[in-house]
């Protein structure tokens, strides 16, 4: 196996797990509020279309970047308002929130512009692959990892930065507690629907921005369902990572490294059927999942967040 071979593998592999890093840091810091967002597929390909679309229209990728920032704040507020103020089964508002980005999404992949011209086929601005210098000089990891897209790089500031504040500033102890006792926090006169809120929008722009990043970065164009169900795998991750921003990384490359493996091999021309190899990514999540659940109920520490998915009312008395 040449040189050649493992860094293309590894390109792919980041560029694909950048989209569901992106998303399942989103979901970590919904979750650690104490909500559940299974919306995540719909907001993420909510994303990837209208960043798409504006990034075509004004012809600037980062007017499009700005756009999915928009739509991911307001797709994250309505979450917040259902489930936060209006106290709506959570899991019901994110399934919601699925069903209406994805449709809501087609329809307008479908009718672009005055002359209702379809975004297939169509081109845009996007964020294009550049060395980052010096660093892209390491032998094989370099041009994996330093030859990457602007949002690539700015993955490499964030994890870090969201692992310092969640563990080791005092607003990340308010984020962890309003997720574990949401009526401790309140006597101790933390806001439990104001953190809720924020970070609902906060996780949900993280999500969007995945979206931008696929329609953007990694795919540089529309296709239709163009997601493929990564939302889904993104909540699956959240689990893997233990709602831990440093292991979500492990997790987005592992399945990253998968989806790239498929089109290597349906590239070469293997003899496995391209509908299995379609299939990898999900059925490696169901097998991840059972070996991750079972391990960590074994060890008794998974992490889940105690509040989460549970509406809190501040005059509820136990």
């Amino acid at each position: 196996m040449d040189n050649a071979f493992i860094i293309s593998i590894l390109i792919i592999t980041i560029r694909a797990g950048t989209s569901l890093l992106y998303a399942t840091l989103g979901e970590i810091f919904t979750e650690r509020a104490g909500i559940l967002n299974l919306g995540v597929e719909g907001i993420m390909i909510m994303g990837a279309a209208t960043s798409f679309a504006a990034a075509y229209y004004t012809d600037d990728a980062w007017l499009g970047l700005a756009t999915a920032v928009v739509i991911g704040s307001i797709l994250g507020l309505v979450h917040a308002f259902l489930t936060v103020t209006l106290r709506a089964d959570q899991v019901v508002s994110g399934l919601a929130m699925t069903i209406f980005g994805t449709g809501l999404a087609s329809f307008m992949g479908q009718r672009l512009g005055p002359g209702r011209t379809t975004m297939i086929g169509l081109q845009s601005p996007s964020f294009e692959r550049f060395p980052f210098p010096v660093l892209n000089k390491i032998p094989i990891f370099g041009p994996a990892f330093f030859e990457q897209d602007i949002l690539v790089y700015f993955l490499y500031l964030l994890v870090p930065l969201l692992w310092f504040f969640l563990y080791k500033t005092r607003p990340g102890l308010k984020l962890r507690a309003v997720g574990e006792n949401p009526r401790a926090s309140d006597s101790m006169g933390i806001n439990v629907a104001r953190s809720r809120y924020l970070y609902t929008i906060f996780g949900a722009i993280l999500i969007s921005i995945a979206g931008a990043h696929l329609s953007l970065g990694y795919l540089q164009g529309w296709a239709e369902n163009i997601t493929g169900g990564r939302g889904w795998i993104a909540i699956a991750l959240v689990i893997f990572a233990t709602w831990n921003p440093v292991r979500a990384v492990l997790g987005a490359l592992l399945f990253g490294g998968i989806n790239a493996l498929q089109f290597r091999m349906q590239a070469a021309g293997t003899t496995i059927p391209a509908s299995f190899l379609n299939m990898m990514p999900y059925i490696f999540t169901i097998v991840v999942l059972v070996i991750i659940t079972w391990w960590e109920a074994f060890l008794k520490r998974i992490g889940a967040p105690a509040a989460l998915g549970l509406p809190y009312v501040r005059e509820e008395k136990d």
